[in-house]
């Protein structure tokens, strides 16, 4: 008889079992830990970037609408966490007149227009008119928008050489604005028109704990009644006496260089600095050590509209 020998079958030992396991928990340790490393990078590197987002937000909203303000009548609170003015929303020129009522031109969303908005006016807002007259020294003359809606350039520009015949033929959308009070004569077709909204930009502590660089609309007239304040970027950190320190800083200097208070005019002002410096999440990115994140700008604005005296 032919006897078949067989291999001996050797299992792992136990202590080769608990090596590979070892080993094998070894490289997913290190796997997890590289991969929770990536995953907080990329966190604190996103929490980094909306930081950063967030000072050039607000440094870009408050810039158009500080450097196209006037000092003669528009700066109505300059302190060192806030800021109130007339900002500019739009500009047309008038095309037809008819009492109170004034036509404005079509406005093309791409090419050349002579009317241009922001955002529409509405009631409670200003309208300036540039009168330049033989009988009136040039000036801005205010009046308060009474009304404000769109209109077909055959309505509001009949016959005006500011729409086309083409454009009131078809109907184009052009404007219709009524003031509060009588126009004066010396509003003719031709005359510039620009529309400002009073503003104030401000530090304030929300609901959340955090602070933020806040919007509020506010009457015309009179004195300051504002509405509900609405964010307009941020978080950043909370308002502090120490200039280094705070999260919003508005500082104001004159034609001559000099800081001006609070309590100065607004017609010795010729320039608003701002410093912003924003607060984010914890995080590390780049090697650095965790921590709260952050980010800061500086920006200088020279105001376009200068009293003369």
């Amino acid at each position: 008889m032919v006897r078949t020998v067989r291999p001996d079958r050797r299992a792992f030992s136990l202590v080769e079992l608990i090596a590979v396991i070892a080993l094998a928990g070894l490289v997913a340790a290190m796997a997890v830990a590289t991969i929770s490393r990536q995953q907080q990078f990329y966190r604190a590197s996103a929490e980094l970037i909306l930081a950063r987002e967030g000072v050039r937000d607000a440094m870009e909203v408050l810039t158009t609408d500080i450097r196209g303000a006037s000092t003669t009548d528009t700066l109505r609170v300059h302190v060192d966490s806030a800021i109130e003015l007339f900002a500019p929303i739009g500009g047309s020129v008038v095309c037809q007149i008819r009492g109170n009522e004034i036509g404005l031109p079509p406005s093309h969303p791409f090419g050349n227009s002579f009317s241009s908005f922001l955002t529409e006016p509405d009631t409670g807002d200003i309208a300036l008119f540039y009168v330049d007259s033989a009988d009136v020294a040039p000036r801005w003359t205010r009046y308060r928008v009474a009304s404000f809606a769109s209109s077909s350039a055959a309505t509001t520009c009949a016959t005006s050489s500011f729409s086309s015949d083409a454009e009131r033929a078809s109907g184009a959308r052009s404007f219709a604005l009524s003031v509060a009070t009588a126009l004066s004569p010396a509003v003719q077709v031709g005359t510039p028109v620009r529309f400002i909204r009073r503003a104030r930009y401000s530090l304030y502590r929300a609901s959340d704990g955090n602070s933020y660089l806040g919007y509020r609309r506010c009457n015309a007239d009179g004195p300051s009644v504002c509405g509900a304040i609405q964010p307009v970027s941020g978080p950043y950190r909370a308002y502090s006496p120490d200039p280094r320190a705070t999260g919003l800083l508005f500082e104001y200097f004159g034609t001559r260089g000099e800081l001006l208070g609070p309590t100065a005019s607004s017609l010795d002002l010729a320039r608003v600095v701002i410093i912003a410096r924003s607060k984010s999440g914890q995080g590390s990115v780049y090697g650095s050590r965790a921590g709260t994140l952050a980010d800061s700008g500086t920006v200088s604005i020279a105001l376009r509209n200068l009293a003369r005296q």
